[in-house]
């Protein structure tokens, strides 16, 4: 027998020997991971902003899992709510809105349009629902109501559209001025608690309702989301007029 003067530990390993990773190797590998977890945090941040930016061009409304639901029929309160067209028109436009909503504002040349088009055939309706996010809204809804209370709603309505950086309470009071108010009247209406209890009434509903944003509008009590275009309104307000045997108009040409 001839025997090995070649220590055992050099010659073997031994199998419970746990094996010994390269110190560079570890640390690519661990640079790889980093780099995955920052890939996949980064994709996740640009899905919700891509979400975000869909929703805006929506019309900054998107329907909660709790909210109006488009297929169903909801009842609306409108007694005493600011109105247009006639009381008998067989369709009825409900929107809940905000003054200092820039979507609201991209909201009312549709509304025109829709005026125009199916003349005598849609009344308007408006409800409040100044967010907290615009200081100035509520200050506009009261005026708005104040202005109600001498005939010029959807007057000073057109007025705080056309120019949503002029809400604030001297510019309500120039705007009041410029219609030709009763300004003694309309101040004191500013402070009306009534007409704060009229908003809070709106705003309570459209939470009943589930509306999360504005503009929300209700067509016969049916639920569309959003500064929609012409053509979304116009569908279902033609279903509406269908459903009663009514003519659907010629849409404008320029629609």
């Amino acid at each position: 027998m001839v025997e090995s003067n070649v220590p055992a530990s050099e010659t073997s390993t031994s199998p419970s020997s746990p094996a010994r990773l390269d110190p560079v190797a570890l640390a690519t590998l661990v640079g790889v991971v980093v780099m995955l977890t920052v890939s996949l945090v980064n994709v996740w941040k640009v899905n919700r902003l891509v979400e975000r930016v869909a929703r805006l061009e929506a019309g900054g409304v998107v329907r909660s899992a709790e909210g109006p639901d488009p297929s169903r029929v909801y009842t609306i309160k409108t007694e005493g709510a600011p109105a247009k067209g006639p009381a008998s028109a067989p369709v009825t436009i409900v929107e809940f809105s905000d003054f200092q909503c820039p979507f609201c504002a991209r909201a009312v040349p549709t509304l025109k349009t829709i005026e125009d088009t199916y003349q005598g055939r849609v009344r308007i309706v408006w409800k409040h629902l100044p967010l907290p996010i615009h200081k100035d809204a509520v200050g506009a809804a009261l005026a708005a109501q104040a202005a109600a209370k001498q005939g010029k709603f959807w007057e000073l309505h057109d007025m705080l559209f056309a120019d949503q950086t002029k809400l604030g309470p001297d510019d309500l009071k120039q705007h009041g001025r410029d219609l030709e108010l009763d300004m003694a009247r309309f101040e004191a209406d500013l402070l009306n608690g009534e007409e704060r209890k009229r908003i809070d009434a709106d705003v309570a509903e459209a939470r009943a309702l589930g509306i999360a944003g504005t503009p929300g509008f209700f067509v016969n009590g049916r639920f569309i989301s959003g500064a929609q275009p012409f053509e979304n309104f116009a569908k279902v307000i033609d279903e509406e007029l269908t459903k009663r045997n009514l003519p659907i108009p010629p849409k404008a040409s320029s629609n």
